[in-house]
């Protein structure tokens, strides 16, 4: 029996995607001409859940490894102002499920994401957060997101969570915590492996017991 869900952030509880692009071209036609790449919905989609320098290569291929990370930074930065007070697209149900799953389980956050970044989702969405106990994710920790579940894991005492996550690096991350991976099908990913899987949030409620 499962006493707690573990869950992913981007695309699997949100879709910030347009609300990021937007912010992103804002800072980049203010500060960041010499950047040509366009940054788009559907490109980050198939970036998040990876981590942030990594993102900032892809994203910013006009500009050297460096300066894309810097950039990154500034983007980032300014992406929480604007989602904090904006919001983006919560997945259907999101509310009615957490409301739900929180009797009877403990729920966190990790996500692969910088400081302040689930934060902001707490401020644009303020009751959502007394659904959650704990979050972590590497802006704070410099750490991996598989070590950061075991963080979430080892401080809250649980015995036996699951993660709820979109793409292989969830699964993964899932794999080397040692615990079961539920994929979002819904969300950004296109993951092979899984130990179930759900097409909308509110099948969560009969997937776990």
């Amino acid at each position: 029996m499962n006493d707690s869900i573990i869950f992913d952030l981007d695309g699997t509880l949100w879709d910030s995607t347009k609300e990021v692009a937007y912010a992103f071209n804002i800072v980049l036609k203010e500060r960041h001409p010499e950047v040509t790449d366009e940054v788009t919905a559907e490109k980050l989609q198939s970036l998040f859940g990876r981590p942030l320098p990594e993102i900032a290569v892809k994203l910013y291929q006009s500009v050297p490894e460096e300066e894309a990370k810097k950039i990154m930074t500034e983007c980032c930065d300014y992406e929480c102002i604007y989602l904090a007070e904006h919001g983006a697209e919560l997945y259907q149900d999101l509310e009615e499920t957490l409301q739900v799953l929180s009797k009877k389980f403990k729920l966190f956050i990790v996500s692969n994401c910088q400081e302040g970044y689930i934060q902001c989702f707490f401020k644009a969405y303020p009751h959502l957060e007394p659904y959650f106990t704990d979050f972590e994710y590497p802006g704070r920790t410099d750490k991996r997101k598989a070590e950061n579940i075991r963080l979430i894991m080892e401080r809250n005492y649980l015995k036996s969570p699951i993660y709820v996550g979109d793409t292989k690096g969830d699964a993964d991350a899932a794999k080397e915590a040692g615990i079961p991976f539920i994929f979002a099908r819904y969300g950004f990913g296109d993951v092979k492996e899984y130990d179930d899987v759900i097409d909308r949030l509110e099948e969560l409620i009969e997937k776990v017991r």
